[in-house]
């Protein structure tokens, strides 16, 4: 029988909890009652690293952290402090989100107690499983990215005391229009409970995105309020109306940063198993963020398992994007796609059959490894990504990577018949798609960062001025243009991303970076929006979605299209050679399907097998039994 796993476990006599740290020499149980007051409890060492205790009469709603003491020895990754009141590894709730305090990062003996600064763990009772059903997302739909509180804090018809939270994505309004973008999952960004990093405060920010978390079951109650009873109904909601729900998971690291940073889980629990370190004893920082999260170690893994089929057996969710995916499989060679933990998430009988995105980077050595994570995971193609941005900012010699990437990318994921791309084009990292066509650099000041912080390469354009301008043929080209890259995204096989908002003409101001921008700059503007950008998305995602030539996820080659000049002929060596061509017709055998691309700024006529038309510049337009 395996070993039970750390964590409150409810019974009808109370609690019995559990918490590993085989480094600590005491461990208490912290008990709060309603008015703050704390009951410490020693736990008891047993010989697998766990400590545990019994609590008779406790039960769901009891608030608690954990206390830990031992050698503190930074370098060594020791962080032992009594002081520090911390969150327990398994907690599924907690009373209220964290707020960073230069206290939670105090040594040892300096800080004080930070009871008064941490969020209590709370035990909840197990809701009863869903039924497990096949994920309702299929590869080569649309995938639907957003951030649950951004996305809906302006909306006009969600009642003000819901905005801003994962009920509203429920609401009817919200479900009318993401099935008239024919959404096929949306993709929550972080729902877990995460920190502010240490240098926002100071200037007045916030973490808008959640890519910092200190637990990966409790939910953040700034959009969680209702817990993890809310997700679950909010996911049902949504697979009532034909659409899944991927989650944004973030196992690469956590919240804790650097050898400077807070104290407040892991790190003062069991460090060395957490996180991964140098021959020195230093903190390993492949992610950017302080630490990098040792997913090799047995504890992680099991952590990290356990955190995924949580989410599937209390909430039904149809899978998961996994931010920084390469720490999952890094071994001590370099990244494996057969790495433990993976090979683990792909046997799990609960996690199987899951759709599994990985963003297939990091900043550590050997981090990029786009088209390695082989079956059956997807991957988001950042080449896809940067080649569409080249070729409508009129870069020379880009057709025919344009073409790879209308057809799925084999020069990436050729190995089979089918693509396993996720093709976007703008994200919640970088600029929107508007103003991809409005900037030709970033700005970023609002960041308080001398505008040092985001890419600074974009393969962005401003159409002659930078940002807001008042010249209808200005204005008149950013709408060709954000036109022309929603068509291309639309008719690009394999699985497709739209960020939320890109739909209809969100604009960031040119912040490229507005993880720190829980404001205004990153809150969808609903009353605003482009209502000719959004009937333009409307209609490609109902084209789409009525054309089987246009989704899917079989690879095409040349007998499945033939690609011909704007004058019917097919392209020759020559053409595909010439770094000044901007036009092809991309016609479907045996469909009557035909994308005619004209990327010149002149209109042209696009004529073959006896028919034609006009089709104006910097323009995708998409026929049906024509051409």
């Amino acid at each position: 029988m395996s070993s039970p796993l750390p964590g409150p476990e409810t019974s009808g006599e109370g609690v019995r909890f559990r918490v590993a740290s085989p480094d600590a020499t005491q461990l208490w149980l912290c008990l709060f009652d309603a008015g703050d007051r704390e009951t410490r409890l020693p736990m008891s060492r047993d010989g697998e690293g766990l400590w545990t205790v019994d609590i008779a009469g406790a039960g769901p709603g009891t608030r608690y952290g954990i206390r830990a003491d031992g050698p503190y020895d930074p370098g060594q990754a020791l962080w032992f402090d009594p002081d520090k009141l911390l969150l327990d590894p398994y907690a599924q709730a907690i009373d209220r989100p964290f707020a960073y305090d230069p206290a939670l990062a105090a040594p040892r003996g300096e800080g004080g107690d930070t009871a008064p600064l941490m969020p209590k763990g709370v035990v909840i009772a197990p809701l009863h499983p869903v039924a497990i059903q096949p994920p309702m997302f299929s590869p080569g739909g649309l995938i639907y990215e957003l951030q649950a509180r951004s996305f809906t804090m302006q909306h006009p018809d969600i009642p003000a005391g819901q905005r801003g939270t994962i009920s509203a994505l429920a609401h009817p309004t919200i479900i009318d229009h993401l099935r008239r973008l024919h959404v096929g999952a949306v993709e929550l960004m972080p729902v877990n409970a995460w920190i502010d990093e240490r240098h926002l405060p100071p200037l007045g920010l916030r973490n808008a995105w959640g890519y910092n978390p200190v637990s990966y079951f409790a939910l953040d109650p700034r959009i969680a309020p209702g817990g993890l009873s809310e997700l679950r109904d909010t996911v049902a909601a949504l697979h009532a109306a034909g659409i899944g729900v991927i989650l944004d998971m973030v196992y690469n690291h956590n919240g804790e940063s650097d050898m400077l940073g807070p104290t407040l889980s892991l790190r003062g629990l069991d460090a060395r198993s957490a996180f991964r370190r140098d021959a020195d004893g230093n903190l390993i920082n492949d992610t950017g963020t302080g630490n990098s999260i040792d997913c090799n170690h047995p504890a992680m893994q099991s952590l990290i398992l356990a955190s995924l089929r949580h989410f599937v057996t209390q909430t039904g969710v149809d899978g998961f994007r996994f931010d920084l995916a390469p720490a999952l499989g890094r071994m001590p060679d370099g990244f494996h796609p057969g790495a433990p933990l993976l090979t683990a998430m792909r046997q799990d009988s609960l996690l199987a059959d899951r759709i599994m995105i990985a963003e297939p980077w990091d900043i550590g050595s050997g981090g990029y490894q786009l088209g390695r994570f082989g079956e059956p995971w997807l991957e988001w193609n950042d080449r896809y990504r940067d080649d569409v941005r080249r070729f409508w900012r009129g870069d020379p010699a880009m057709l025919g990577a344009l073409a790879t990437r209308l057809a799925g990318s084999s020069d990436l994921f050729g190995a089979g018949e089918h693509t396993r791309t996720v093709n976007f084009i703008a994200a919640h990292d970088g600029f929107t798609l508007r103003d991809l066509a409005s900037y030709a650099h970033r700005h970023n000041e609002a960041n308080g960062e001398d505008n040092r912080d985001g890419h600074g390469e974009n393969f962005s354009w401003n159409n002659g001025v930078e940002g807001a301008s008042d010249d209808p043929a200005i204005e008149a080209a950013r709408q060709r243009d954000v036109k022309a890259l929603l068509s291309t995204l639309f008719c690009s096989r394999g699985t497709i991303m739209l960020t939320a908002g890109d739909e209809f003409g969100r604009t960031q101001r040119g912040n490229n970076n507005s993880y720190a921008q829980d404001n205004a700059i990153s809150w969808l503007d609903w009353t605003g929006r482009d209502r000719e950008i959004e009937a333009h998305a409307f209609a490609l995602a109902a084209q789409r979605a009525g054309s089987a030539g246009l989704s899917g996820t079989k690879l095409l080659t040349d007998s499945d299209v033939e690609w011909l000049d704007e004058h019917g002929a097919p392209l020759t060596s020559e053409d595909w050679e010439n770094p000044a061509r901007r036009r092809l017709i991309m016609r479907y055998r045996g469909t009557g399907l035909a994308l005619c691309v004209n990327g010149e700024v002149e209109g042209c006529r696009f004529q073959a097998s006896g028919q034609s038309i006009d089709v104006p510049g910097r323009t995708i337009v998409t026929l049906e039994g024509q051409l």
